[in-house]
């Protein structure tokens, strides 16, 4: 690929968030940018605007493990199971202090993930920055 073909592949990341908090969604987007500062960051918390955004293209999403408002089920894993049945190929990370929830999530077909207390560190970073490549 050349370095412009990198460079707009670089421009048009997206990153979904879904089912997290305000607070928790300003501390993911700044961990994000941290990362992938070209990253273009969406929040979805309903299943409509979470199909959209698929539908339209997402490098990496950042699943909550505990889903609220309008989803059949409050379970982030649950999502993360649904998803990669339609969507194989998305990249997916759990975002949850929980090791057996992490493992629930890598077993449904997530990347390994993260939780909220590791935001801020080089792990965090790296794995961001790794999950979103092409």
């Amino acid at each position: 690929m050349s370095v412009e073909g990198k460079a707009a592949k670089a421009m048009s990341r997206k990153v979904l968030l879904i089912g997290h908090c305000g607070a928790d969604a300003s501390y993911l987007r700044i961990a994000v940018r941290a990362a992938i500062p070209e990253a273009q960051v969406l929040a979805a918390d309903e299943p409509a605007e979470v199909q959209k955004a698929v539908a339209d293209g997402v490098d990496l999403v950042l699943v909550n493990r505990e889903l609220g408002y309008g989803f059949e089920s409050d379970s982030g894993v649950e999502l993360i199971v649904s998803l990669h049945a339609t969507h194989p190929e998305l990249k997916m990370i759990l975002v949850s202090n929980y090791a057996d929830a992490q493992a629930a999530a890598v077993a449904a077909g997530a990347l390994p993930g993260f939780g909220k207390r590791e935001l801020g560190s080089k792990r965090v970073v790296e794995l961001l920055r790794g999950s979103a490549q092409a």
